[in-house]
């Protein structure tokens, strides 16, 4: 698994398309870095980059971008409605696949390092990264007074630069930069005035007016701004951590304070990229709240988009917009996206891998895909549609085990890799722990397998009771590769317990299995005996 990083630099320019271009341009010029996005805005003059790529291509590429900034940006003649304090104002690097936060900590300080020792200026550490205690972590407490506040500040001990000089440097300002979890910026466009979106700003964001007066939601930063190019105004949220506060709720929350107002929200906007989860975790609350059946994922992000008005303002391309399809970032391994004639080549290959356990989570998907095919063609149709509401429950949870299935299908064939590349160390570097680990996660696998396809058989027993007859045989077989796929999986987790030390382990996960397996075995009899009940 490559190393990969998101860097997101805000530069105080977003009027003059050849600032832009120019620094667009210079992180290009780095190989092997790619630029996802580019946001600028005339009102907040301020443009938000998003780019990935290697750790250290991350931090050339910033560099590269930050030199051409220190040319052509003069912060003593900035203007705009976004709070700043620099002609870089945050450089944040976030984890995306391969890395964790340590990774990207490394990132950040030495990014502030040569970043101050080339242009001389102020660099601070914040987020995850900061070090120089509670008063400046966030960026709103290391920003508080912008840029005009600098000069003042910079000469205080508590304000001193992690990186560069004590010095107000009038051209640059201050630069932060940190460590954050994915940041949706996320804007909420009303039909009122700025000063009535301020106010349901200040009663939404977490700091609220002040420590006696906090906002009413967790992560969030607020303010409201009048975006003169549309002509209207907005307010203007920070989601710092979006499995505390999602999208959807930010924006209900903004729904119910305008309404108070009686002024009107038309939409939103994300500034930026979003993750697929977030736009997911909006799908899932309006499909619950307005009792929807929305399965495929493109069609719920059809409907997030729709509901959050996120093409209000501009076009909402998910492929642009969402950094996952941005990324072409693909969840299932190379052996699940073979063709099926493929597939079985590559089984009977004179090759250990991919073997039963691989063959086993691909019966599971198939299984929980037969399965959801029935659901599919009771939904809807008028002969059927007395037990509609009873096929809204139940095809729902088939359809994501079917989907959950499939990275299984390369899950196995990785453990048996990392246990065979465990073998090849030698006892200095550790081979027997590595062996101990590797075997474990080789009996995890098909004993995750086999928990998940244990979730199902309650749903495909009263899918048995109530599908379309017409699809009786489907049925039969989708149990009988669930059966299977439980009894292959346990016949992997048995043969690797053999080579386990820890009896007490080896004792609870045989047990474990076995009840999996027989249970498997009594679900799928029950599965076949209330078909052919029905005839």
């Amino acid at each position: 698994m490559s190393k990969i990083v998101e860097c997101v630099p805000n530069f105080s320019e977003g009027r003059d398309p050849q600032i832009i271009e120019a620094i667009s341009t210079a992180i290009r010029s780095v190989t092997n870095v790619s630029l996802l996005d580019v946001d600028p805005g005339t009102s907040t003059n301020r443009t938000v980059y998003t780019f990935v790529g290697s750790p250290s291509d991350v931090v050339e590429a910033a560099l590269a971008a930050s030199r051409v900034a220190y040319q052509l940006i003069d912060m003593a003649r900035h203007k705009g409605e976004h709070p700043r304090m620099g002609a870089l104002d945050v450089c944040p690097f976030i984890p995306v696949q391969g890395v964790d936060v340590e990774d990207c900590i490394r990132c950040a300080k030495e990014f502030g390092r040569r970043l101050a020792t080339e242009l001389s200026v102020p660099v601070y550490l914040y987020g995850m990264a900061a070090e120089k205690g509670a008063h400046r972590v966030t960026l709103p407490q290391i920003r508080a007074g912008e840029y005009e506040a600098i000069s003042q500040k910079i000469n205080k001990e508590e304000w001193k630069p992690d990186f560069g000089p004590s010095e107000f440097v009038s051209r640059w300002g201050a630069t932060a930069t940190g460590v954050r979890k994915f940041l949706i910026a996320f804007n909420v466009n009303v039909l009122g005035t700025k000063e009535q979106a301020h106010r349901i700003a200040l009663n939404l964001r977490e700091q609220g007016r002040g420590p006696n007066e906090p906002g009413r939601l967790k992560a969030v930063q607020g303010i409201g701004w009048w975006l003169e190019e549309a002509q209207i105004a907005q307010i203007s949220l920070n989601l710092t951590d979006h499995d505390v506060t999602p999208i959807h709720t930010a924006y209900e929350e903004a729904r119910k304070d305008a309404g108070q107002l009686n002024v009107a929200i038309t939409g939103s906007e994300i500034v930026g990229l979003i993750p697929l989860k977030a736009i997911l975790q909006a799908a899932d609350y309006y499909v619950q709240k307005e009792k929807l059946m929305v399965l495929e994922e493109e069609q719920r992000v059809r409907l997030a988009i729709d509901r959050l008005g996120l093409a209000a303002l501009h076009p909402f391309n998910p492929k642009e917009r969402i950094i996952e399809y941005r990324m072409n970032i693909i969840n299932v391994g190379p052996l699940a996206r073979l063709s099926v004639e493929k597939f079985v080549l590559s089984v009977g290959a004179r090759t250990s891998a991919p073997g039963g356990g691989s063959v086993a989570a691909l019966l599971a998907g198939l299984g929980c895909g037969l399965s959801t095919m029935v659901g599919q063609m009771t939904y809807g149709k008028r002969q059927f549609e007395d037990v509609d509401e009873t096929i809204r429950q139940l095809l729902p949870p088939l359809y994501n085990a079917m989907i959950h299935s499939v990275p299984m299908i390369d899950a196995d064939t990785d453990a048996f890799n990392d246990y065979m590349n465990a073998m090849k160390l030698s006892p200095e570097a550790g081979r027997e722990s590595a062996m101990d680990a590797g075997l474990r996660q080789a009996i995890n696998v098909p004993l995750n397998l086999a928990k998940h396809v244990d979730t199902v058989w309650d749903t495909l027993v009263q899918m048995a009771a109530v599908g379309n007859i017409n699809c009786k045989s489907d049925l039969q077989v989708a149990a009988r590769c669930l059966k299977t796929a439980v009894q292959s999986a346990g016949d992997n987790v048995i043969i690797n317990l053999s080579n386990i030390k820890d009896e007490t382990y080896k004792v609870e996960t045989r047990q474990t299995i076995d009840r999996l397996v027989e249970k498997a075995r009594a679900q799928c009899r029950q599965v076949l005996d209330v078909l052919d009940k029905r005839g």
